[in-house]
């Protein structure tokens, strides 16, 4: 029975790291991830979900108030819905990037599907917008090793995750957000989002106005938000 025991242990060890490879932003298991941007004196929010109705149009005038640019990884059926905030989005020089198209959880999905999510989004993003975005954002991070050959059937040339992860579609992570942010530092990529993938016109005043506060702080400590582009 003792002879299992390294058996079974190289099985665990082996689902771990599997596991952590799925989930883990920094993981490079299954392929290149950005996590963070070279800069000395740059930032690059994110917002991920939208477009929102309710939030993204006010969202894009407070970046514009505090001269800060940011790239929203929107969902395609949002975009569909909502065209005219996502040619918006690009017109106020924000980067528009590829969140799938209904949010899918990809970890398990086959590669064809993928694509068919990925492509979905693509095109609702191109019709919106006029470009056809190279970045892409795998719901809640999940990915595994099908989402490369899918990425590259859909013209996309990178996965991006994060360094900074601002829990902002809960009550919890809501409370925890000043101090989330309070974290920030140069080379961050930071996730804050300006919808819900389960509807449309879900509140998200208090992102907006932990924002309000951070971005002219942030400016004082030299710190720019650019583009991921």
């Amino acid at each position: 029975m003792t002879a299992w025991i390294p058996i079974a242990a190289s099985i665990s060890g082996a689902a771990g790291l599997l596991s952590w490879g799925a989930v883990h932003p920094a993981s490079h298991l299954f392929g290149p991830t950005i996590t963070r941007i070279p800069s000395l004196d740059r930032i690059a929010l994110t917002f991920d979900d939208g477009p929102n109705p309710a939030v993204t149009p006010r969202l894009l005038d407070l970046l514009e108030r505090e001269n800060a640019k940011a790239t929203f990884f929107v969902i395609g059926r949002w975009v569909r819905a909502c065209p005219g905030i996502v040619a918006e989005i690009a017109a106020r020089g924000h980067g528009v990037a590829n969140h799938t198209d209904t949010h899918a959880n990809l970890t398990f999905l086959p590669p064809r599907t993928i694509a068919r999510e990925l492509m979905a989004c693509q095109n609702a993003i191109d019709g919106a917008a006029g470009r056809r975005p190279r970045l892409m954002r795998p719901p809640f991070g999940f990915r595994g090793p099908q989402l490369r050959p899918a990425l590259v059937r859909s013209g996309l040339s990178d996965v991006v995750t994060w360094s900074v992860m601002g829990r902002d579609w809960s009550a919890r992570g809501t409370r925890d957000l000043h101090h989330a942010l309070h974290r920030v530092r140069a080379g961050d990529i930071v996730v804050l989002h300006d919808g819900y993938h389960g509807r449309l016109n879900v509140d998200r005043t208090p992102t907006l106005d932990a924002l309000a506060y951070w971005l002219p702080r942030w400016r004082d400590r030299g710190l720019r938000s650019v583009t991921l582009d």
